[in-house]
């Protein structure tokens, strides 16, 4: 296993200069950092993570927490954390918290405190407020995605203004029956950002005088077979069909459009269909839907947290919430209701 001393006698430096110039930290001269690096190269020379622990009083490693690992939301969220952060030389440890008590009690009593991880993220979780005050407890940075927390950075998104803007684009095209799929109470869990949505949505009617039919909502999943169901009955029942479909995530907004298709109906020219996420297959289905960059959201939680490691000892971190952005991305499956 090559030493460190070895790359130093190779790059003509010292080993001083060697740890400053492959850990980032410390003053080193381009010239001296290209001699080190190339030497490193050149003898396949790894840097230690529990000898650069030591030294550093660094593990390099943020804890992840998230609630799902299998959506696709959560994924593309992780891999924008794990992207930016891989980037910038730091490995990730995942801690899936479910709904039970006796599994996320070891997260927050044991498995976080047990000094491997130099911050945590944890993505839409609503954290009750033992679990944020051993967070807290940690004295480390720690960056939430969704919230908001009083307690923690947090990064959000409006879901209430996402919704309404999904609406808003079905009414400017003169759609009045507009029918909403939303979640089943067993997925209403952490910021009940599916009653966000469908608050949103239920606004959006409102002040266009249309009101609300509860014929018009149908529960799912926030999967595509959820969607697909969902949309089967909305189309099926006896009596006037809706003109447009809001759906309160993508995966339910393709169901829905695969529900159309399997009715006889054509979209957009017999129904509209809009999501929310920025789904990688909406362009694929030609699907209109708003768009809240999951990836970057991961990439912006990174930055946080890494600009909050490296900030100066005497500038303490501040929690200051941060908006995230969204955006209307018309395509194929929405069009004006005809005359």
């Amino acid at each position: 296993m090559v030493s460190i001393d070895e790359v130093a006698r190779a790059a003509g430096v010292s080993t001083a200069t060697v740890s400053r110039a492959l850990s980032g930290r410390g003053h080193v001269s381009a010239g001296a950092k290209a001699k080190v690096e190339e030497a490193a190269k050149s003898l396949g020379y790894v840097v230690s993570a529990s000898a650069s622990s030591l030294a550093s009083g660094r593990t390099r490693n943020i804890g992840v927490l998230v609630p799902f690992l299998d959506r696709w939301f959560f994924s593309t969220v992780l891999s924008g954390i794990a992207s930016a952060l891989m980037r910038r030389g730091y490995d990730i440890t995942l801690y899936s918290l479910t709904a039970d008590r006796g599994e996320r009690h070891d997260v927050f009593e044991t498995f976080l405190r047990r000094g491997r991880v130099d911050g945590v993220i944890a993505i839409s979780l609503e954290l009750g407020e033992e679990e944020t005050e051993r967070l807290v407890e940690l004295d480390l940075p720690v960056i939430a995605i969704g919230g908001p927390n009083p307690h923690l950075t947090t990064l959000t998104v409006d879901d209430v203004a996402v919704a309404r803007l999904a609406t808003e684009h079905l009414l400017a095209l003169g759609h009045r029956d507009i029918a909403h799929i939303g979640a089943s109470p067993e997925f209403d869990i952490d910021f009940h950002i599916p009653t966000q949505r469908r608050q949103g949505f239920e606004q959006a009617l409102a002040d266009a005088g249309i009101e609300v039919s509860p014929s018009l909502f149908e529960p799912a999943d926030f999967t595509i077979e959820g969607g697909f169901r969902a949309a089967k009955q909305l189309l099926g029942k006896p009596g006037g069909r809706p003109t447009a479909i809001f759906a309160a995530s993508d995966e339910m907004a393709i169901g829905a459009l695969l529900a159309a298709r399997d009715l006889g109906y054509r979209v957009p020219e017999d129904l509209s269909v809009i999501g929310i996420d920025g789904h990688e297959l909406g362009e694929f289905f030609r699907l209109t839907t708003i768009d809240q960059f999951p990836m970057g959201q991961g990439e912006r939680a990174a930055e946080a947290i890494l600009g909050a490691l490296e900030a100066p000892d005497d500038e303490a971190p501040t929690h200051r919430p941060g908006e995230l952005p969204f955006e209307l991305i018309v395509r194929g499956s929405t069009a004006r209701l005809p005359a």
